[in-house]
């Protein structure tokens, strides 16, 4: 193990079999170490905050997996208003954010123009501030509109880079195909990218999850968000097993050797399967926290999951909270936009801020 572990460190790659290796790796120390000196070595001991803006609960679609499908007649349903998502902007930066996530499912209630006005204003009223979005599957046209509004990242999670795996997780209505060709649209109007997927979803092999790895080989995202899988009791899928914290964090220390540069979230999916996930995260190689900014009242609304942890120290207000939190794990909570460092020439001398 330790062999493929030094080469993945020195070659960024190593074949599949020695990659289901480590995926499943019991003792994973020397995997989360190197990971760690790779980790440093680009980012220093900065972590990067992001404050999450989910702004609405409503979709379109109907994943088998997601507890905001549209077929869920048990959730009530909001969406926040440009002045809504303002005061959130506002609140957050004064709490020092320098980058807000505007997550939603696919609401296509809010038009292009409108996401785009949200866009200018946010980046007219916070000059310094990066603007992510995360709103689901558009044409080329629309994430054209969005980026020259302002926008500076695009958050699309893949979750499975197999099309036998991905039509056992989502409708036919909803395409493999397609979803991969909004990253690749992404990648062309000059986004910082952001991709990822689940682990532990139902039916996944460790065979996908090379596929997985593969794929963002090919796609080169500049941000990778995974997560354990965690059943919401309104799916289909409400009776399966919990995805595996240990291949989480095999598969963060894996994704940090293959993509140094890489921006990778410790998740709120990480600190709702155990309550030290997150740190966890840290200390396989993750260097981004994404704590919540949206209104009190709907937090608990946004329910992909079950057991969401939607209040306490995961939430923007308690940013003390969390930079102890960081601070228990090795790590720095900083003010900054926390741009992707794909040379090491990025890196400042300061020690990643």
């Amino acid at each position: 193990m330790e062999k493929s572990v030094d080469a993945l460190y020195e070659k960024q790659n190593i074949d599949d079999e020695s990659l289901k290796l480590l995926i499943d790796a019991d003792d994973a120390e020397y995997l989360q170490e190197k990971a760690r000196t790779v980790r440093r070595k680009y980012y220093g001991s900065a972590v990067y905050t992001r404050g999450l803006i989910e702004f609405t609960n409503y979709c379109k679609n109907n994943c088998f997996y997601c507890g905001l499908r549209a077929d869920n007649k048990n959730l009530q349903r909001y969406r926040l208003t440009k002045e809504d998502i303002l005061l959130c902007c506002t609140k957050g930066y004064e709490l020092g954010f320098r980058t807000f996530v505007l997550q939603g499912g696919e609401d296509m209630t809010y038009s292009d123009d409108e996401i785009c006005d949200i866009v200018h204003e946010i980046k007219s009223r916070f000059t310094d501030c990066a603007v992510t979005l995360s709103v689901g599957e558009r044409s080329f046209e629309t994430y054209k509109a969005y980026r020259e509004a302002g926008t500076d990242r695009y958050l699309l999670r893949h979750e499975t880079a197999d099309e036998a795996h991905y039509k056992k997780l989502h409708p036919e209505s909803m395409s493999l195909t397609n979803r991969k060709r909004c990253l690749f649209d992404l990648k062309k109007l000059g986004y910082q990218v952001g991709s990822g997927f689940m682990v532990g979803s139902p039916y996944q092999t460790a065979d996908d999850l090379v596929s997985d790895l593969r794929f963002l080989q090919k796609l080169q995202p500049d941000m990778i968000g995974i997560g354990p899988f965690l059943p919401h009791s309104d799916t289909p899928f409400r009776d399966e097993e919990k995805g595996s914290l240990k291949r989480c964090l095999n598969l963060i220390a894996i994704l940090r050797l293959m993509f140094p540069y890489a921006l990778i979230p410790a998740t709120t999916a990480l600190g709702t399967i155990h309550p030290m996930g997150r740190e966890m995260g840290l200390k396989a190689g993750a260097n981004v926290v994404m704590p919540n900014l949206s209104p009190t009242g709907v937090r608990e609304l946004y329910s992909l999951y079950d057991n969401k942890i939607c209040t306490g120290e995961e939430a923007a207000e308690c940013r003390e909270c969390l930079a102890r939190r960081v601070r228990s794990a090795g790590f720095e909570l900083v003010t900054d936009k926390g741009d992707v460092k794909r040379n090491l020439t990025d890196i400042d001398t300061r020690g990643g801020k």
